[in-house]
């Protein structure tokens, strides 16, 4: 492979804003796999946030750069993966392709196929476009897009906050994670913040169930486990919260050993986790945390703390959540999914142009 920039490259990043800014160039936020893509005639490269590739993750989507890219080039972008099911994207879907086994990854490629979202260019044919303005790094990648077809796509963009806004609210429905805004006169900077992101951020009343050990020593706590009761009244795990100073860490260890109990009457012990409920135990065992021990210390279900977070995917909080109070007042078995604001439901393909 000979291009004018060559794997790996750190991707350009955003930095979270509260608001839309103004004078920008907007984009919906894809909630997938960050991805360049390198192509050299036959020879294509998936790389990813952290610089491993991921070619062999989505052959599908290898022939679909081959069907549909410029012979060679380089273009950032996202991989997703559309439920028709859940008329938007499917998160558990696309983490279950990082698969060590080839024959399951040739399975799910034919069972979850995959698509590339393009949002900037950084090389085509022997020119880099690293140092150009995005607005003429975007305005090449229509042109060099607009003969492609699925499951290539070219992000929706626009200059009127007032459209960005609208999707802001729409979009969410379709799994979507907010907004990026782009300055149109600035380089391609990889690996800086020069980009914009507005995401969603509300905030819910959750139980706290457990705690896991941080990795510094047994003496801090590195994660609170968060619950929310079901209506069949079981209370479910849907995240944590652990962004604590270390000397809060330390304290919270103190504080809560009254409330540490045994798995015999825990909501989260083996035998709900066997008959298939929602709990930490799905994550002890993790690909993606491989050696990571993520066993917990059980807490009796007492103590209520307020979170914020972005969005849901399924029964659970997409992202980590973030801490923003105790909330003494509030009855554990008052923490339920009803609180929970529901964005209305959009087609991931009225998205995908």
């Amino acid at each position: 492979m000979q291009l004018p920039v060559m794997p790996p490259v750190p991707p350009m990043l955003a930095k979270s804003v509260s608001g839309i800014p103004a004078g920008m160039f907007y984009e919906p936020k894809w909630d997938g796999f960050r991805s360049i893509i390198f192509r050299d005639g036959d020879e294509v490269e998936i790389g990813s946030r952290n610089e491993r590739p991921m070619t062999r993750y989505f052959p599908e989507v290898i022939e679909a750069v081959k069907a549909n890219l410029p012979t060679r080039c380089v273009i950032d972008g996202e991989i997703v993966v559309a439920s028709p099911g859940k008329q938007g994207l499917d998160w558990d879907a696309l983490g279950q392709r990082i698969h060590p086994a080839a024959s399951r990854v040739a399975l799910l490629s034919e069972q979850t196929p995959a698509s590339f979202v393009a949002f900037d260019l950084l090389a085509l044919g022997d020119e880099s476009y690293l140092d150009r303005p995005f607005g003429e790094r975007r305005a090449a990648l229509e042109k060099a897009l607009a003969p492609a077809r699925a499951p290539i796509h070219l992000t929706l963009g626009t200059t009127d906050p007032a459209v960005a806004a609208e999707w802001f609210q729409l979009f969410e429905g379709a799994g979507l994670d907010g907004l990026v805004a782009k300055p149109l006169d600035e380089p391609y900077q990889p690996d800086k913040r020069v980009m914009k992101k507005v995401k969603h951020e509300r905030t819910a009343d959750c139980v706290v169930a457990g705690y896991r050990v941080h990795k510094s020593g047994p003496d801090a706590i590195g994660s609170l486990l968060l619950g929310l009761y079901g209506e069949d009244g079981k209370l479910a795990s849907v995240g944590v919260v652990g962004a604590f100073p270390m000397a809060r860490r330390k304290e919270l260890m103190v504080e809560l050993q009254p409330l540490v109990t045994t798995f015999d009457d825990h909501p989260w012990a083996w035998a709900a986790h066997e008959a298939g409920e929602r709990t930490p135990r799905r994550n002890e065992v993790s690909r993606w945390n491989s050696g990571k021990d993520l066993s917990f210390v059980p807490l009796r279900p007492e103590r209520v703390v307020e979170v914020r977070y972005d969005h849901m995917e399924g029964a659970r909080f997409r992202h980590t959540a973030q801490f923003a109070r105790w909330r003494p007042d509030r009855d554990p078995h008052s923490c339920t999914y009803a609180q929970l604001e529901q964005p209305v439901r959009f087609d991931i393909a009225d998205i995908l142009t």
